[in-house]
């Protein structure tokens, strides 16, 4: 019975050594193979120990971690030798956050929870759990990121709405009042911070609101946006005058798909629209303006380049835009550029520079130059606008001119000196009682001075023109009369050619007879001065579509069809190597054409070089009512 008994015991005994061996083993399988990283490190702070679950968290082989320091794992060095120090003190430590250097390099953010195992004294080793919570600092750190962003954002957008006096409205539809931002309170001159829709309403134009209506109902209808802008007008608040605003809405809808909110902005833009008004009356005067107006860079870059300047110099904008101005500069003449822009620097304006610039075409024009500096907000120059005038006309007329007092000098002194000539042979005549020349030389000093009575006349005429001072005496002469006037004086000043009359006679004109005397004088005088020695000029008229043609023609050496166009402008003498030797002012055509116009009529010229020239010009025939007595 004893025996059966201590069997039992020892059954019993190898039994709980049994359990207690399979619960070692189950003991030790979780530790080793727990989801939580468990290391022991010792005094020194040497890894002893580590389960698969360290392992596998910082991706290091068992030969690669056990037996090196900790210190070698840990990524910031004073938290790993604070947690050593409160070990050795025999501190527990609950969620202490480290940062552990994984094998790839990355870092993993854990909290370690330890204490440390103390027998008769002596530190043995740590039990040290780890719990890896990189994922959860990571979207911390995102989310305090975004938050720091929205900050940031709403900041600037803050900013942004302060620096645009943009202000800001929200309506709820099932509440009265639409509630405003401060800026928005400014622009429409609300002082509460709610206010009903009406009280906008009835301030705004009717075409308006039926405009912001349509707009509303088409958003109610467009399933993917809900949004609109509209820019109209609104009274202030004496109702006295208009400001302009720009509304920005953003409708939102609810669960039911019903408009519930509107949200949106506000902006004062009646500035704006002025300024635009402006910009586009200055763009309309730069596209039109017959001076070429051209803006550019400090560095000489041409920045605009109108019509004008393209009619100009021949260049289109994309030529010039982004090229050089001095393209169009002579090589002379580009100091100019330094001297305009050193008194640009003073902020003096120049005015009126006359200069040559080239056109594409290689010829020089003459240009009158007004130019202005273009400065910033802060009154730095930052660019400089040109107005370009074409001036060529003005330096011909110069030019014209003085010709013209060169050959005033000449042709008044040349019969001048002639009747004094004459004058003084006459006398000494005279003295020696030689009579039988005095005739002949009276004569000649008659002629001479009928020359200078002629051009006199005509420079008395010119100046009466050009001071709207001309004054004509109307009356009903006979044409021929007049003719055979002209003609018998020009036939003793110019014997070597032949003037021929033709017409029917009589013929009576209505008209200012000493005007249009001074108009075939000049038309037959020119005839005599063009046609060869020995030639033929004809003067007369013919009835002709109910008028009277006057018509003076000749045998010279006629008029090529690009002169015929400037023939009766002032100062103006064909640029002939045939006429340089023929006298003459270039006014005669001109108070031809001008006291014809005075008439109600216009001279006309057909000729072709080498066979002549036809001047002529119509006039109503003068005739007498049956029913009044001769």
């Amino acid at each position: 019975m004893e025996g059966d008994r201590s069997f039992q015991r020892i059954q019993q005994v190898e039994d709980e050594n049994r359990a207690l061996r399979n619960r070692v083993a189950e003991l030790t399988d979780f530790i080793e193979n727990a989801a939580i990283p468990l290391h022991w490190v010792n005094a020194e702070g040497i890894i002893i120990w580590a389960n698969q679950g360290e392992f596998d968290a910082l991706g290091y082989t068992p030969q690669e971690y056990i037996g090196a320091s900790i210190r070698d794992f840990h990524a910031d060095t004073k938290t790993i030798e604070d947690i050593l120090a409160r070990l050795t003190n025999n501190e527990t430590l609950y969620n202490y956050p480290a940062t552990l250097r994984c094998k790839d390099g990355t870092i993993k953010h854990v909290l370690i929870s330890s204490n440390v195992l103390i027998k008769e004294g002596k530190f043995i080793h740590t039990r040290c759990f780890t719990k890896d919570v990189t994922e959860i600092i990571q979207q911390e750190k995102k989310r305090n990121d975004l938050l720091s962003l929205l900050e940031r954002s709403e900041e600037r957008l803050r900013l942004a709405i302060n620096a645009t006096k943009l202000g800001i409205w929200d309506w709820r539809f099932d509440e009265e009042y639409i509630h405003l931002s401060e800026e928005a309170r400014k622009i429409l001159e609300i002082k509460e911070e709610c206010f009903q829709i009406e009280d906008i309403l009835e301030r705004c134009c009717p075409q308006d609101i039926k405009h912001i209506g349509q707009l509303t109902q088409q958003c109610y209808k467009n399933a993917r946006g809900h949004s609109f802008e509209f820019t109209g007008s609104i009274r202030n608040v004496e109702g006295n005058q208009f400001k302009c605003i720009k509304l920005q809405v953003a409708i939102y809808l609810n669960e039911d798909n019903i408009p519930d909110r509107a949200v949106g902005t506000i902006l004062d833009i009646t500035d704006a629209k002025a300024e635009e008004k402006k910009g586009a009356e200055l763009a309309a005067i730069v596209r039109t303006s017959y001076d070429a107006i051209v803006s550019k860079s400090l560095d000489g870059e041409v920045m605009t380049w109108n019509a004008a300047a393209e009619r100009m110099f021949g260049y289109s904008a994309a030529e010039m835009i982004g090229h050089s101005i001095l393209k169009i500069i002579p090589q002379d003449r580009t100091d100019e550029e330094n001297y305009i822009l050193s008194r640009l620097r003073k902020g003096e304006t120049v005015e009126h520079f006359e200069t040559k610039r080239r056109m594409s075409n290689g010829n020089l024009l003459d240009v009158s130059l007004t130019i202005s500096p273009i400065k910033n907000n802060r009154g730095e120059i930052i660019g400089i606008s040109k107005i370009i005038r074409d001036i060529t006309d003005k330096k011909q007329e110069e030019r014209r001119k003085n010709d013209f007092i060169s050959m005033v000098s000449h042709e008044l002194k040349t019969p001048l000196t002639s009747i004094l000539l004459y004058a003084q042979v006459l006398n000494k005549k005279s003295v020696k009682n030689q009579h039988i020349v005095a005739p002949e030389m009276v004569k000649k000093i008659e002629i001479q001075a009928k020359k200078m009575i002629t051009m006199i006349g005509d420079f008395l005429s010119l100046t009466r023109l050009e001071e709207g001072k001309i004054h004509l005496r109307f009356d009903t002469f006979q044409l021929f009369t007049l003719i055979n006037e002209i003609v018998e004086d020009a036939a003793l000043l110019n014997v070597s050619r032949r003037i021929k009359v033709v017409g029917d006679n009589p013929v009576k004109i209505y008209a200012d007879r000493d005007k249009i005397g001074q108009v075939l004088t000049n038309l037959v005088s020119n005839a005599l001065k063009y046609s060869p020695a020995g030639g033929e000029v004809t003067i007369g008229c013919e009835r002709k579509n109910g008028k009277l043609k006057i018509f003076v023609s000749d045998q010279g050496i006629g008029i090529s069809k690009a002169e015929q166009r400037n023939l009766f402008q002032r100062f103006y003498r064909a640029n002939d190597e045939a006429c340089n030797n023929i006298s003459g002012f270039g006014i005669g055509l001109f108070l031809v054409s001008e006291i014809l116009q005075h008439h109600g009529s216009d001279i006309h010229v057909e000729s072709e070089k080498g066979r002549g020239s036809l001047f002529f010009f119509f006039i109503d025939e003068f005739r007498r009512m049956s029913f009044l007595p001769e």
